[in-house]
């Protein structure tokens, strides 16, 4: 699944994380202060821009160009290392890309919530009929938003674009891998199903999955220091009362505690699943079987075959019963679950709407992307599913025992078999 498209993909995405880790600190330790020695720095108190010359601000240019040799330094090393790869430019500078895309992504999100206070002191003043104010001052701020809403529209069709080709390059890297070994894997069950569909389908749930996870952990890194500062508008928290950072606290506890709930109630789902593939991938077999040989898909078989995916489904639908009760819950929840904590703040006056919008926004980013495992969930389970039966799938590639279910499959192909042959004709 990795290594057909990836080169050594442990030790890949191995050292990714621990260079990751690196250029993190070494930004925090020392590279952010060197930029301010050779003049990227600003004088304190300036506010960040809240339109496109936010993309030019010094400190962004500054990190921008630091941001960029990490990327290179790290793909250099690796084209080297897997220079006999033969999907290296995709799986190295492809995803190097997609990674620097979504950072970007990231950095609208910062200007749209710099946008957000002048925008709403704008708005309340306005409400509150103080003088001064005309149309134009709300026409300039659309076309301020208008500017950055279409430069981030213009580079996420070109993203997607990419992405779709990416995807599809992968599929043809597992699909090459797993036709070269066809005579170890066409008697596994549902063989052609796992080539023609399930490649597809992993490498188009994993590399969404592995966006919105690259998202999130790029969303805290920026957004965690903005909430911090955030913070210190909010002193005082309904039923807690005082305490040093609020926001942070609050950010980090509620996306663990809905994580931790849904991992618990949702804990059979991916066998479920699984299972779910199989019964179907055997019906479905049994009916094809049946368009070329008579003695196939008879009634007691199919009526045998499509119980068990009854009996299964009906199982699925109990268990997502329970399940999206505890994950409703909590996505109504989570809705006002802001709100409530910053009923003390709005009534002692203390925020303007703009900084509201502001909290509200630099809150529901970092608190998304802690949800990660929350607003993921179903798809991890449809992935994990997939991910079984191709590991099943490559056992036989590589010589391993195969799991009990595949055993039990191929016991009973090859009875099926012998029964054929000793059958007088």
């Amino acid at each position: 699944m990795f290594h057909s498209f990836f080169p050594k993909p442990k030790f890949y995405f191995a050292s990714g994380i621990i260079w990751s880790l690196v250029c993190v600190l070494a930004w925090y330790f020392f590279v952010d202060g060197l930029g301010a020695r050779l003049g990227f720095a600003v004088p304190d108190g300036t506010p960040e821009p809240y339109d496109l010359s936010y993309f030019a601000f010094p400190p962004n240019v500054w990190f921008y160009a630091y941001f960029a040799l990490c990327l290179f330094l790290f793909g250099a090393t690796w084209t080297v290392i897997a220079k006999d790869h033969p999907w290296k430019w995709w799986s190295i500078w492809g995803s190097l890309l997609i990674i620097a895309v979504t950072y970007f992504g990231v950095q609208v999100t910062v200007v749209i919530n710099n946008f957000r206070r002048p925008f709403g002191d704008l708005l309340q003043n306005a409400l509150s009929q103080k003088p001064g104010i005309t149309v134009w001052d709300f026409y300039n701020l659309q076309i301020i938003f208008a500017k950055i809403a279409f430069l981030s529209m213009g580079v996420s069709i070109l993203t997607d674009f990419f992405t779709s080709h990416y995807i599809f390059r992968w599929r043809t890297a597992m699909n090459d891998f797993y036709m070269a070994n066809w005579e170890k894997l066409r008697h596994i069950e549902g063989a052609s199903q796992r080539v023609q569909e399930d490649t597809m389908r992993f490498s188009a749930t994993l590399e969404g999955l592995g966006i919105n996870l690259i998202n999130s952990v790029m969303t805290l890194i920026v957004f965690l220091p903005i909430l911090y500062a955030l913070s210190s508008y909010v002193t005082e928290l309904p039923v807690i009362g005082e305490i040093a950072h609020p926001l942070l606290w609050l950010a980090i506890f509620w996306p663990a505690f809905g994580t931790v709930l849904l991992a618990v109630v949702g804990i059979k789902l991916p066998g479920l699943n699984f299972r779910n593939q199989r019964v179907e991938a055997a019906y479905r077999k049994e009916l094809v079987y049946g368009e070329d040989d008579g003695s196939r898909a008879q009634p007691p078989t199919v009526k045998e075959l499509f119980g068990n995916v009854r009996k299964n489904y009906f199982r699925l639908y109990w268990h997502y019963l329970y399940f999206n009760v505890f994950r409703y819950f909590y996505v109504q929840a989570d809705g006002i679950f802001l709100l409530i904590m910053l009923v003390p703040t709005i009534v002692a006056g203390k925020i303007t709407y703009g900084i509201y919008q502001q909290i509200a926004t630099a809150f529901g980013q970092v608190s998304n992307s802690f949800q990660y495992l929350v607003n993921s969930w179903t798809t991890i389970i449809e992935l994990l599913s997939i991910h079984k039966r191709l590991k099943a799938f490559e056992a036989a590639i590589d010589g391993e025992p195969l799991p009990e279910i595949d055993q039990r499959y191929l016991a009973r192909e090859d009875s099926d078999g012998e029964m054929a042959a000793n059958k007088p004709t």
